[in-house]
């Protein structure tokens, strides 16, 4: 049974699962019934962050158009453009073996594509929730469902892995932002104003 947490609660990873190195983390979402008639685009994305809070550059934002870190730590399996299907929607690889020392957190965040065009937002979405899976043997150790009812919310922070004496931990955050992918970027230093029109 995984260790399944509420917004705020953090729990120890790698303590709790000696050797645990190659996780993937899965992130799923519904659309519920006011939902406008146009396809919901959510997408997952991940950002490597120094201690300041920040990325370090561009290249430590890994989304759709730059789909693995140059560190091999993280890979990003490919962008679902409609959330159908059972299961993760989108996943995103995780070697913690391979995370550089300078990056204390990773986070993992989802946004509406083209969310102020199309009218949507995170008050639109339903079951969305994050897991993390040991992938040496399919076992899912923790999963955090997002049950605050969201309403403006355009991007999301869902949770976040850190490094703490020397073990790495998971917290969920399940913070949201208006303003979209830009406003999600801004907040991590990186300048997004064209990131949206990369498709």
């Amino acid at each position: 049974m995984p260790v399944c947490l509420s917004k705020g609660q953090k729990v120890d990873l790698t303590k709790n699962n000696p050797g645990l190195k190659k996780i993937s983390v899965g992130l799923g979402w519904d659309t519920n019934k006011y939902d406008g008639g146009s396809d919901f685009d959510l997408d997952g994305t991940a950002f490597l962050l120094t201690g300041s809070g920040k990325v370090s550059g561009d290249a430590d934002f890994i989304f759709y158009g730059n789909l693995r870190h140059s560190s091999g730590a993280i890979e990003h399996l490919g962008d679902n453009r409609t959330g159908s299907g059972e299961g993760d929607d989108e996943t995103i690889l995780v070697d913690l073996s391979l995370v550089p020392p300078d990056f204390e957190k990773i986070a993992f965040t989802a946004t509406i594509y083209d969310a102020a065009a199309r009218r949507q937002n995170f008050g639109q979405v339903d079951n969305a929730y994050i897991r993390i899976v040991d992938e040496t043997n399919g076992t899912e150790l923790v999963r955090f469902d997002l049950t605050e009812d969201f309403s403006v919310e355009t991007a999301m922070v869902i949770g976040e892995l850190y490094r703490h004496g020397g073990e790495w931990k998971f917290s969920a955050t399940g913070s949201g932002f208006q303003g979209g992918l830009a406003a999600l970027c801004q907040n991590f230093g990186i300048d997004a104003q064209s990131e949206d029109s990369t498709r």
